[in-house]
């Protein structure tokens, strides 16, 4: 995912990921088999990368087909083995979001927003991670899986607790008071919980002022 994950810097403040230092770097998202070695976190991040700048590569078909090809058991994904996990399955929705109106993905999303709707917890709107922890991360992901596809996550029914409680709720119970974000609700703020929760609330916001 670092090549997937470069191209969005570079086209996040305007540079051109196609011609740095004379290189191409969609080159090397070509070799399905080297953006599959990592599960599918690879597909799914490639995808995300060629599409956020509509750049030209012949391929999206197969990692479309590679990340539909990838789901659990219980309709979503998952990093390692067994059963979906939030983060994983969050980001996949991402990866597929603009590709919504196709019948096959379309199934696929619907289910995996099934599974998600049921697995939130109640008592706090949050998501597990796979380690079976509370996270901010795995809530984030769900938050920007959600105005991926346009959808409001303070609105979406599917996703409010029997207490009233949505997914911004979840997220601001990982917040520190101090501008940061932690981890886990026992945890200490880190950078990684800050920079996911920070882009979750500007999904937000962008939908809201679209």
């Amino acid at each position: 995912t670092e090549n997937s994950r470069i191209i969005l810097a570079l086209t996040a403040i305007g540079e051109d990921p196609t011609s740095v230092g004379g290189r191409n770097l969609l080159t090397a998202l070509n070799d399905l088999t080297y953006v599959k070695k990592q599960g599918s976190n690879g597909p799914i991040w490639a995808l995300i990368a060629v599409d956020s700048g509509n750049y030209e590569y012949t391929k999206r078909e197969q990692l479309i087909e590679a990340i539909l090809a990838d789901r659990t058991d219980d309709g979503g994904w998952t990093y390692g083995e067994g059963g979906a996990d939030a983060d994983m399955t969050a980001m996949a929705i991402q990866a597929l979001a603009p590709y919504y109106n196709r019948a096959d993905v379309k199934k696929a999303v619907d289910k995996a927003l099934t599974l998600l709707s049921k697995t939130q917890n109640g008592e706090t709107g949050a998501y597990f991670n796979s380690y079976n922890e509370l996270s901010v991360e795995s809530t984030a992901q769900v938050i920007v899986a959600l105005t991926s596809l346009g959808s409001n996550p303070a609105e979406d029914d599917r996703f409010i607790t029997s207490s009233g409680l949505t997914l911004l709720d979840g997220l601001m119970h990982f917040y520190n008071g101090s501008g940061e974000f932690k981890h886990t609700v026992n945890g200490q703020a880190n950078a990684m919980a800050t920079e996911q929760s920070y882009y979750a609330l500007v999904s937000y916001y962008r939908l809201l002022n679209q």
